[in-house]
Parts: C-alpha cells; structure tokens; sequence
C-alpha cells in the first residue's frame, strides 16, 4: 500500500510560480467599501470573506462621529485579484467575530451596530460559501465584541470584551446543535482590549495585559490565572500562536504616556510564563502578526507613538529559531487597524484599515502553500489515500471506516517539528488527531493517524480535510459505515 501512496505523492508534488519578488508587497484591487473594524476569513475555496465593519470613509460619519455598522460583504479572488460583493448580513455588524468551522461555513457573532460601547449585538449568523449567504443561528448568551477561538472539539469559545471591571461569563457555541451556552467566568482585571490564541493541548490563552493573564480548560470550562506579560502595553497589542506551540505577544500602546512599545514576550504553556524575545525593529500598535507557511511570523503595519513614525509602512519578520526581528519590504500603502490572511498559495493579503480601502500581496521569502490530501493511486471520484491503520488497506466503500476507529494518511505544509496538531474534518465534524509528524521514507510529507468521531451520517463518500494554522487542505472522501 505504501508503494501506492509514494506513487501518488511524487506525481501530486508541484512548484509554485510566483512573478513578484521575495520578501516584497505589490498593490492588489481594492475593496468595494473602506472597511475599520471587519473581519477578513479564508474559507476552504481559497477565497477571502470580508464582513461588516465601519465606512470611516463616509464624510457623514466622519462629522458626526457616529460611524454606523455595515451588512455588506464582499469576496476577495486571489485568481483575478479582484474584490466583489456577496450576499447581505442578516445584520449590520462591527467589532465582530468571524470563525471558519469544519463544515466550511463561517461564524459571524456579536459586535456592535454603532461605535464600540453602543447597541451591542448578541445576535450571530452563518455565511455558506456554497450560496453565498448568511441565515440565522442562536442568539449569544450575552451581546457585545467577541473574541473567538475554534477549539479541538469543533466547538467555538467566545470571550467577552467588558467595559468596566469584573468578572463576565465567556460562551460556547456548538455548530451540531446550532445554540449558545455560558461556560466559565473570565478573571477579568480590566475591560476592553483582548487577544485569544490556542494551545497545543487545546487550552486557550486569553491575553489582557499586564497584571496576570487567564488560560481557559475546555476540558472543565473553567478559567485559571497565568504568569503576567511584561514590556507589552494593554491597547491594540497583537498575539500569535506559533508553530513550536509557544505564543509570541508583541507591542501595543499606552493611552497615558502615549508611546507605543516595540517590546514582544513568548508564553510558554508547558511552563506557564512569559519571557523577553528580541525587540521589534519599530514600536508599534493595531498592528497585524501573521504566523506564515514556514513558522515565521509577518509583523506588519499598526501606528506608531508620534506622528511620522515608520510604523504604518514598515513590515518586519519574526523568526523563532533566533527569537530575532529584521525589516522585510515596506508596505505600499500606511495603515493600521487593518487585518491580514495567509492566502492558500503561501502568500499574504493585507486589507483595509484606518480609512484605507485599498489591498495589497505579500510574498514571503519561502512560500509555503497550504497542506494537502491525496487521491486513492487510480482514483477519478474524489476517493482519499486515507487508510485503516489496522489493516493498510484504503477506507473505500468496499472497506468503509467505523466510528471510533483510527484511520492514517499522509499530507503536505506542516511544520517540521511543530508542536501545533493539525485538524481534521470528517462530515462537518471534528476528529480526535492521535499523531502527526514527519514521515522519515518521504521527506516533506507528513503522517496524520486520527480517530473517526461519531455521529457522522454512514455513506460511501464523507468529505475530508485538514485545516493547519488557520488553512485548510483540499477534498477528499472516504468510506463510514
């Protein structure tokens, strides 16, 4: 079986061609609206959704200070790279959470109808990138800003963003069941400005700066305090969960003294503290850090402390084999409060920001493109290289897989060494990764082995893919009986 699936492997390797130079930014189309405060997600088909936001290019708003929120969305087609509209939000959102699930549609929830503090949402969507519309799901326990972190579950936690002091209770969202439920309390020190990142034991760390941040059990649901950031501000800090399973937590902004900071800080989860890394090249802060293909982290744009600041064209990368900053190419175009997606091809989108519509592409010295699933050796129909590891032989209609039972492949795009477990789908649902790693006879490929969950209706072909750092592979199908 393996002399198979080598075969399959040496004739679905391919290069990628790219005509803009390494280590640079190019200028793309740009968006429909001039979108501050949205939210940008790479579904499955390679495409960006753009959501929401505010138009701080309207000069009504701009006048009078009310900036209301938009239902619009658009697309963004990394093939023509061109922006277009797509179907209509049930409701004009901003401060919003979007989220990716297994099934391929979006989670769009909470936020706010006006400015930051005013009608607050609880009200939640799904985009279906096949129709290219948003219905209704369950309403949030509490309405308001989120911040949103898929779990290995499949289910969603949303952390609540308070204005004010206090405890306040986080929420699960559970896609099968399509509803809202209260979880833990958060161990809120103050309100306002936060950023959730995954652990590599399925843990959440939710950063607020400075005194002591929480860790979240989805095992329990219960928060527990940490070690304490140092050298980071509390305001628009950024918070990157890195291959090696660590989270880099770098810059921000404080009001008082109004300086930003080019400070960073690693959080260690098998050891529970922050230390120092290497300074940033610039302070920054509404910034984007971006973790790329090859474990490196893009840190890009964001304000600076004093007008003229670099901050806002400047770009810098991360490398955590060093724990060093250097300067990569500069931004076409000085924003902040933009957002940025890893694009499947290995590449960068940067969009939108503080009054800015336009977009750009940036190309990382080594493009690492997104991970890939492979067909049955002979396969037309979309059959998966996907087998029993009992046995070896494939999960086809004639060998189905049961509920329960580990299964094996092989993929592409992980990092080698990396602490962070792929996640696999199987039928809209999440599955239980048992090992991943490297795959000593076929060097660049990696072996998953996970367990098909349950509740997975039986038919000859379930759809499969493997989402890894945020992107996911192509389809495949297998077998459940």
């Amino acid at each position: 079986m393996k002399e198979s699936i080598r075969f399959v492997l040496i004739i679905a390797c391919g290069g990628l061609a790219f005509s803009q130079n390494p280590g640079t930014f190019s200028a793309t189309g740009s968006m429909t609206v001039s979108r501050h405060f949205y939210t940008a997600t790479l579904l499955a088909n390679g495409k960006v959704l753009i959501a929401g936001g505010q138009d701080l290019g309207d000069p009504s708003s701009l006048e009078s200070g009310n900036f209301s929120s938009l239902n619009s969305a658009e697309l963004y087609d990394p093939t023509t790279g061109a922006f277009t509209r797509t179907g209509n939000m049930i409701s004009p959102r901003a401060y919003h959470s979007a989220t990716l699930l297994p099934d391929g549609k979006v989670l769009i929830a909470g936020g706010s109808g006006l400015n930051y503090s005013g009608s607050l949402l609880a009200t939640a969507e799904l985009y279906d990138p096949d129709t290219e519309t948003f219905s209704a799901t369950g309403d949030m326990v509490n309405p308001g800003p989120v911040t949103a972190i898929l779990l290995a579950s499949g289910k969603v936690l949303l952390a609540h963003a308070r204005l004010g002091f206090g405890p306040v209770t986080a929420e699960i969202y559970d896609p099968v069941a399509g509803a809202f439920s209260a979880t833990g309390d958060q161990l809120v020190i103050w309100g306002g400005y936060q950023q959730g990142a995954l652990l590599p034991d399925g843990r959440v760390l939710l950063a607020i700066c400075c005194t002591a941040e929480q860790i979240y059990d989805p095992e329990t649901g219960v928060f527990s305090y940490t070690a304490a950031m140092t050298g980071i501000y509390q305001d628009s800090f950024a918070a990157t969960s890195l291959a090696n399973g660590k989270v880099l937590v770098q810059g921000g902004y404080f009001e008082e003294g109004n300086v930003a900071t080019a400070d960073a800080n690693l959080y260690d989860p098998s050891r529970g503290i922050f230390t120092s890394t290497g300074k940033m090249t610039t302070p920054r802060y509404a910034h984007t850090a971006t973790l790329l293909g090859d474990g490196t982290v893009l840190i890009a744009g964001g304000f600076g402390s004093r007008s003229g600041d670099p901050a806002p064209f400047t770009a810098e990368i991360y490398d955590p084999a060093s724990g060093t900053f250097s300067r990569t190419g500069d931004l076409t175009t000085a924003r902040g409060e933009h957002a940025a997606t890893l694009l499947l091809d290995g590449t960068l989108l940067i969009t939108g920001g503080d009054g800015v519509g336009t977009a750009e592409i940036y190309r990382p010295i080594r493009p690492v493109s997104a991970p890939r699933l492979f067909p049955a050796p002979g396969d037309t129909q979309g059959q998966g290289a996907i087998w029993h590891a009992n046995t070896g032989e494939i999960a086809s209609p004639s060998h189905p897989a049961a509920q329960g039972e580990i299964l094996s492949m092989y993929t592409t795009g992980l990092v080698t060494g990396g602490a962070m477990p792929p996640q696999v789908a199987l039928g809209g649902r999440l599955a239980a990764v048992q090992y991943f790693g490297p795959t000593p006879e076929y060097p660049g490929y990696f072996q998953v082995n996970f367990t098909v969950p349950g509740g997975i209706t039986p038919e000859s072909s379930v759809r499969v893919r493997l989402t890894y750092l945020g992107r996911q592979s192509n389809k495949v199908t297998i077998a459940v009986r």
